[in-house]
C-alpha cells in the first residue's frame, strides 16, 4: 500500500494536473484534432462522475485495501494513450445510461433550477424585508434620540434660570439668619 497521502498526491498529479496540461496542449495546437478534444471531454466527464460517486461511496469503500492505488490505476487507464479507456468507459458504460435517462435528467435539472430560483427569490425578499425593518428601526431610534436631545437643550436654559433664582433666594435668607 502506498499510503493515503502518497496515493492522494499521485492521484492529483496523474488524475488532474497531467490530463489538464495535455488538454491545454491539445487546445493550443494549430491543428486541433476533433477526436482528441472529444477524448478529453469524455475523460473530464468521467472524472466528474467519479468525483460525485466517490463523494457518496467513499465512506463505505475507502477502507478497502489498495483503494487509493486502484483509483490511481483506473484514472491512468482512462487517459493513457495506449489504452484510452475514457473512450471505452464512456461509450460502453456511461453513454447508454445517460441516453436512456436523458429526458428524466433534463426534467430534474429544470425542476431543481426553478426550485432553486424560487428559493433564492424568497431569501432575497426575506433579506430585503429584514433590512428594511432594521433601517426603519434605526431611523426611529435616531429621531427619538434627536427629539430627546432637543427637548433637553430647550429646557436647559429654563432650568438654569430656575436654579439661579433659587440661589438668589437662598442668599436673601442667609443674611436674615445671621
Amino acid at each position: 500500500m502506498l499510503g493515503y497521502l502518497l496515493s492522494t498526491v499521485l492521484l492529483m498529479v496523474f488524475g488532474y494536473v497531467y490530463p489538464a496540461y495535455q488538454c491545454y496542449k491539445e487546445m493550443e495546437k494549430n491543428e486541433i484534432s476533433k477526436e482528441q478534444i472529444l477524448f478529453w471531454c469524455r475523460y473530464w466527464i468521467l472524472v466528474a462522475v467519479l468525483v460525485v460517486v466517490e463523494s457518496f461511496s467513499d465512506v463505505v469503500v475507502s477502507w478497502l485495501p489498495f483503494y487509493g492505488e486502484s483509483k490511481l490505476v483506473f484514472v491512468i487507464y482512462l487517459w493513457h494513450p495506449k489504452t484510452q479507456g475514457a473512450n471505452y468507459v464512456y461509450s460502453v458504460m456511461l453513454r447508454p445510461i445517460v441516453m436512456q435517462h436523458e429526458k428524466e435528467i433534463d426534467k430534474r435539472i429544470m425542476e431543481f433550477w426553478y426550485k432553486g430560483k424560487d428559493m433564492g427569490l424568497d431569501f432575497m425578499r426575506t433579506g430585503f424585508y429584514y433590512g428594511q425593518t432594521r433601517i426603519f428601526e434605526i431611523i426611529h431610534y435616531v429621531s427619538a434620540q434627536a427629539a430627546a436631545a432637543k427637548a433637553a437643550s430647550a429646557s436647559a436654559p429654563a432650568a438654569a434660570a430656575g436654579a439661579a433664582a433659587a440661589e438668589k433666594e437662598k442668599e436673601k435668607e442667609s443674611p436674615k439668619k445671621k
